[in-house]
């Protein structure tokens, strides 16, 4: 008898404890709100990759993603401090580095020393294939939310749109074009790795944020946007 109820009471607790993981659950479920930064549906190892870009913007190997940030600082101060144009730049660079391989070929057949190979570089068909295929889906996509826009089907679309290029408008004025995009490299290499590291915290408050937000425009939306059709519409009538 006293087996029995010790397992009884057992088999109530393990129950009581089952309850409780499945409240909480449910709850962190509610409370996030299975919120995922920018409403994506892929993870960022899956969205970045497996190949070498994915392994500097992750930084898997940090010494390579360390160089490319020393590389892209050095030429921002090189163009934009310098004084120099791009074309510039890039024409020398390339003149002296045909000069220096033309003079290393003429020296090592006089000297009767061989040459290490040089690779060959040679783009794939593949390799166009991918990249127009991609950015024919890239175009594709920006052409569909301007068809949107114009349609003023998606006001949430529309503002997001409008906020995005306020925001590059002001940008521009401080910064040059080069400037902008050395700032996006550095960025594109440092916050996907942060936001591996740290991801369910940025979605946790992301998931808050976005709330808050969605409160606002549902009252924005009920008050104003809602009520532009139908004023449309008497005007058509009268």
């Amino acid at each position: 008898m006293e087996g029995g109820a010790k397992e009884r009471s057992n088999g109530e607790n393990a129950m009581a404890d089952a309850r409780k993981e499945g409240s909480t659950d449910q709850c962190s479920s509610s409370c996030n709100g299975g919120y995922r930064l920018f409403d994506r549906k892929r993870s960022i190892h899956q969205i970045v990759g497996n190949g070498k870009v994915a392994d500097i913007i992750l930084w898997k190997k940090p010494w390579i993603s360390i160089s490319s940030i020393i590389i892209i600082t050095a030429a921002w101060f090189l163009f934009e401090k310098t004084g120099l144009s791009f074309l510039t730049i890039c024409s020398d660079v390339l003149l002296i580095l045909i000069v220096v391989q033309f003079i290393r070929a003429n020296a090592a057949a006089l000297l009767n020393k061989q040459l290490k190979p040089v690779p060959e570089l040679v783009v794939s068909e593949e390799m166009v294939n991918s990249t127009a295929a991609t950015f024919r889906a890239r175009v594709n996509s920006i052409l569909m939310i301007a068809h949107e826009i114009t349609l003023g089907k998606d006001f949430k679309l529309f503002f997001q749109v409008m906020g995005f290029l306020w925001v590059l408008s002001v940008i521009g004025n401080f910064c040059s074009f080069f400037t902008c995009a050395s700032i996006g490299s550095i960025v594109a290499i440092t916050l996907p790795a942060l936001y591996n590291k740290y991801e369910e915290r940025v979605d946790r408050y992301a998931g808050i944020i976005h709330q808050n937000i969605s409160k606002h425009y549902k009252v924005v939306d009920q008050n104003v946007i809602s009520r532009l059709p139908r004023s449309l519409k008497k005007e058509k009538a009268s």
